[in-house]
């Protein structure tokens, strides 16, 4: 069966924040997170695959895409949280599975913590888990909480450096898909969004996920790229994560990098699509 690329769809929340989000397929809901600085587009090319079962959601997190980018809020759990209830009571969606990508990782790993019983089965790619933090990613944040520094991360020559370091193979970098990284954040506002959305999230809340997660007693599916040069210590996090969700199942993928829906979005579709559908 063809399925045609899933369209960018949007729906306002009750406080007037603007969601963005695309859909595909029908049946049991799977909700898709990405991360910094990416979008729903980056699983356009997984998400047929998984509707062939499911109806899948992307979403565009607030600050990124084409949600809403407001600069007079402080993006901490609660405000992703906010976010995630709106959408999934709009869309009413109850028993779903997650599928999560860098930062998306951890804003929905809190929200289940808050959410007991919501999420059937989860599924972890090339994230964020842990409160500890490598010297790079802490750099990172330095340079992108300064806005004397932060445009070297969010404006076009920024993003597009940290879409090649992501890939394992940059000549997987085509021009339509820097376009849709680098488009949602032409304005100063946006990039600001851009670089405040990495910024509040709580250090102390990282430690309560990680304290919480042994308890987690859902399917789990683990899936990464080995060479993730942007979350260098993805190997440790993911070991770490298998050791605290023994039931987890995990695949490594050799050729792939941190960005790995691009760079084998066929194989990273065909493992989330038979772990969503079982």
């Amino acid at each position: 069966m063809q399925l045609t690329e899933p369209q960018l769809q949007t729906v306002t929340l009750d406080d007037g924040l603007n969601l963005a989000y695309r859909e595909l397929g029908s049946g049991p809901p799977v909700l898709l997170l990405h991360g910094w600085p990416t979008s729903s587009y980056l699983w356009r090319n997984v998400m047929p695959v998984v509707a062939r079962r499911n109806s899948v959601i992307a979403l565009d997190l607030p600050g990124f895409g084409g949600s809403g980018k407001p600069v007079d809020v402080r993006y901490t759990f609660d405000f992703y949280e906010r976010a995630l209830d709106g959408l999934t009571a709009k869309l009413e969606m109850d028993d779903l599975g997650i599928a999560v990508h860098d930062l998306g990782g951890p804003i929905a790993l809190h929200w289940m913590m808050r959410n007991p019983g919501r999420v059937t089965r989860l599924a972890l790619l090339n994230t964020l888990v842990y409160p500890q933090l490598r010297p790079d990613l802490i750099e990172f944040l330095r340079t992108v909480s300064n806005p004397d520094t932060r445009d070297q991360l969010t404006g076009p020559d920024g993003l597009e450096g940290i879409m090649r370091t992501g890939l394992a193979d940059p000549d997987h970098l085509t021009e339509d898909i820097l376009a849709a990284v680098q488009h949602p954040f032409h304005t100063p506002e946006a990039r600001q969004a851009l670089a405040l959305a990495t910024l509040g999230l709580d250090p102390k809340e990282f430690a309560k996920i990680a304290d919480w997660l042994p308890s987690l007693d859902i399917p789990v599916r683990i899936v990464y790229g080995e060479r993730d040069q942007v979350l260098t210590d993805v190997a440790d996090t993911m070991t770490r994560a298998a050791k605290d969700l023994p039931q987890a199942e995990v695949t490594t993928l050799p050729n792939a990098g941190h960005f790995l829906q691009e760079d084998e979005p066929e194989r990273v579709g065909e493992l989330l699509a038979d772990f969503f559908a079982r």
